[in-house]
């Protein structure tokens, strides 16, 4: 059974985090490096949208901006029809009790000196939850990602990696957020504990109704997990739309770069790899920021500024298919 997304549980407006660089002898800022650029999206209730692309690109940051771990340079946003600022320390408060995050690795995420029971039940008397209300908690929580309360007296160091995994999900979802930031979480896993893993995620969606921000570089599990994708390059949003219309169809260059360099069983078709990579190609400073890497690349690439545009139903940053 799918949820109904009839609301937005968060949208963001023209969201930049821009670093200092500084050198010199004196260790001024001499210019700023932009990790996320203008970036904007909608979330609906329920939905699970994902975000794509190469190592380095700005998903993480992305993913730390949202919940006040990385600097916001400019942007808005709306949470639960609220307009926060993450530089506020009470609506950061705010945020945080909404949107929780789910990091990567999960042999570091955990405190090896906490038992299961420790690590989720901080959280919860740091709220102000009796110790009674935070094991009653505990227990449907650990239910929800699938594991019993026999875990609850053991440390990180008693489980395997997709264990591990759903111990940090669980974490993440004690104290009840509306949104869940799902950053790399399959990544270290091997494939067959990915997929207990999808499985747990789409469960907790369906079962307690929360949006997730699911990060990855890996094409088919989005394929196999997510309702809307964004592809990212360089900070920017490269192509947005639904997972089918974007995975099916690809229309920008990078996009299908990605696709077609998920590894087949077909030795007739074998995976093509990407020359370069974005470390080697600086981002320039007029228009597409895909051109020193695309094989399409024209001279109105690198000259034009390229706006995020509609193109068969799906948002696109890229001339290519339009008219000139």
């Amino acid at each position: 059974m799918s949820i109904p997304m009839a609301t937005e549980a968060l949208t963001i407006e023209n969201l930049t985090v821009r670093y200092p660089m500084r050198g010199g002898v004196l260790g001024r800022v001499q210019q700023f490096f932009t990790a996320v650029e203008d970036f904007s999206f909608s979330l609906e209730t329920g939905e699970i949208l994902a975000i794509v692309g190469e190592s380095g690109c700005g998903k993480s940051t992305l993913a730390q901006a949202l919940v006040g771990l990385a600097p916001w340079t400019i942007g808005k946003m709306t949470l639960l029809g609220e307009e926060l600022k993450p530089s506020s320390r009470k609506d950061l408060t705010l945020i945080r009790r909404q949107m929780q995050m789910v990091f990567q690795d999960p042999f570091s995420s955990l405190n090896p000196r906490q038992t299961v029971s420790e690590i989720l039940m901080y959280p919860l008397l740091a709220r102000g939850f009796s110790r009674i209300e935070s094991s009653q908690k505990i227990k449907e929580t650990l239910s929800l990602v699938g594991l019993s309360t026999e875990v609850l007296s053991r440390f990180p160091h008693a489980f395997s990696g997709g264990q591990r995994q759903r111990i940090g999900i669980a974490r993440s979802l004690v104290l009840s957020p509306k949104i869940l930031i799902c950053d790399e979480v399959t990544s270290a896993l091997d494939v067959s504990v990915q997929a207990q893993v999808i499985q747990v995620l789409d469960e907790i969606r369906r079962q307690a109704g929360i949006s997730l921000i699911f990060i990855s570089h890996d094409m088919q599990v989005v394929r196999a997990l997510a309702d809307n994708v964004i592809v990212m390059y360089l900070g920017q949003i490269m192509e947005k739309g639904s997972v089918s219309q974007v995975l099916n169809s690809p229309k920008h260059p990078y996009t299908k770069a990605l696709i077609k360099s998920i590894p087949t069983l077909d030795r007739e078709h074998p995976p093509e790899i990407l020359e370069g990579d974005w470390a080697t190609h600086a981002s320039p400073k007029t228009g597409c920021r895909f051109a020193p890497r695309c094989p399409q690349r024209m001279p109105r690439c690198t000259e034009d500024s390229i706006p995020l545009d509609s193109m068969d139903s799906v948002l696109c940053r890229c001339i290519l298919g339009r008219p000139s």
